[in-house]
């Protein structure tokens, strides 16, 4: 007889996959992107939750239909291309962007609203602190994750959840009219906002671990494996748009208490003190803390984990090699830290879109090896473009191009190399895997 999960390790599942989700750069953004898109917040947030929720948990479902993990879903791809990919990614969740950035909202949210005068020698004795404690339990491999996890996301969750019923109560200001390109692209702002959360990242590198957890319950079979994972999916996608809903409703209200704030860390900050005071700011700070440790816990281990695998350096070693980098880079602070990873993103954001939904159609391609390399190339040069775009490139000779305006050239292109794939080679003639 098939085993089968009883509803309550599936609740726990969903939950388990909604803190694995649920970080700094998901409390941070929404804030600001709703401050932004003031009275088209809507059409800005179905447009964040496409990429900041469905794309992520699509990630890890493909995950599972690949197998494998990361060698599953990139076995059509060369090796030495494989293993570059993931060296990237593993540097943008980890030591150069998204740990660092999960110190700094730890500092603006946790720290920083209770100094008088807060400059750069304070964030700096901040970050020393924050990643030499995660430092600490990254070298036992993150075994208090499990047990600070238990009691801290239900807190989280609940203090949102309340952070959320007090602005629907009581908002602290009206709906004000949409700014830059919230005017005229509210819809496609937000689905480019939403790859700050690097979220689809995360579910590509990471999305084996739930599925392992659903193997441990004793489930084998393939397809119970994909049905228990998308039960948990629409959990998580669940509690995620909950969190981001109030959390673009809070900041396209938060114009009158937040004024000279820069990021959704500091609009966050201002509107909680302006609902609960000083109380409510203690209690937001240590959550959000806390929440922001065990993430930073988390990929310091991950990076750590996975780079010793290809180097002769032990992972204690790596451990204290990637804390150090992210508190070196957390002084960047985070208004910065954030300027500079956007053109990354919008980089290689695409190429990640293009390997999940090439998981989907592999099996419709006569020849894989030949078009995981037509699709991912083609993201790639297209994605380039975006991003040098964002930097501030001429790239007005590129306008021609469908969605360049709107950051999004990648996209048509992608989806014509995809129906391009499915007429090139024959699985007759494919190419040896170079893996």
């Amino acid at each position: 007889m098939t085993k089968r999960l009883k509803l309550v390790d599936i609740l726990a599942l969903g939950f388990m996959t909604f803190a694995f989700f649920l970080g700094a750069g998901n409390i941070i953004f929404p804030p600001q992107a709703g401050m932004l898109a003031g009275d088209h917040f809507t059409a800005a947030m179905i447009g964040f939750l496409i990429t900041a929720v469905g794309l992520p948990l699509i990630g890890i479902i493909a995950v599972a239909v690949a197998g494998g993990g990361w060698k599953g879903l990139t076995r059509d791809l060369p090796t030495g291309v494989a293993t570059l990919m993931a060296v990237l990614i593993f540097i943008i969740i980890g030591p150069a962007f998204a740990a660092p950035r999960a110190g700094l909202v730890a500092y603006e949210i946790g720290f920083k609203p209770f100094l008088s005068a807060p400059g750069q020698l304070e964030l700096g004795a901040f970050s020393v602190v924050f990643f030499a404690v995660a430092m600490f339990f990254s070298l036992s491999q993150g075994k208090l994750i499990d047990t600070i996890g238990k009691f801290l996301t239900p807190l989280l969750f609940a203090a949102l959840a309340i952070l959320a019923i007090a602005v629907i109560v009581n908002p602290q200001g009206d709906v004000v009219a949409a700014q830059g390109n919230y005017v005229e692209n509210a819809l496609t702002t937000g689905f480019l906002e939403g790859y700050n959360t690097m979220d689809t990242f995360a579910a590509l590198m990471f999305g084996m671990l739930i599925v392992d957890v659903i193997r441990k319950k004793g489930i084998e079979d393939n397809k119970a494996t994909c049905m228990y994972l998308i039960y948990a999916g629409i959990i998580a996608a669940a509690g995620l748009a909950f969190v981001y809903v109030s959390l673009f409703y809070l900041g396209s209200t938060a114009s009158a208490v937040a004024q000279g704030t820069q990021n959704g860390g500091e609009i966050m900050a201002a509107y909680v003190d302006a609902l609960f005071g000083p109380v409510g700011q203690m209690i937001l700070a240590a959550i959000i803390g806390l929440a922001c440790l065990t993430t930073v816990i988390g990929l310091v281990s991950a990076c750590a984990d996975y780079f010793s695998s290809l180097t002769s350096w032990t992972y204690r070693r790596w451990v204290v090699v990637v804390a150090t980098v992210c508190a070196v880079v957390a002084n960047v602070g985070l208004k910065q830290l954030i300027a500079i990873s956007v053109p990354v993103l919008f980089a290689l954001y695409p190429v990640a879109i293009a390997l999940i939904g090439l998981t989907f159609i592999r099996r419709w391609l006569p020849n894989p090896a030949v078009g995981y390399r037509l699709v991912l190339g083609v993201a790639l040069l297209f994605s380039l473009l975006d991003a040098a775009k964002v930097m501030g490139a001429d790239m007005s000779g590129f306008s021609f191009l469908p969605l360049f305006d709107v950051g999004m050239a990648w996209l048509l292109p992608t989806l014509v190399a995809m129906g391009v794939a499915k007429f090139v080679g024959s699985r007759a003639n494919a190419l040896v895997d170079a893996s």
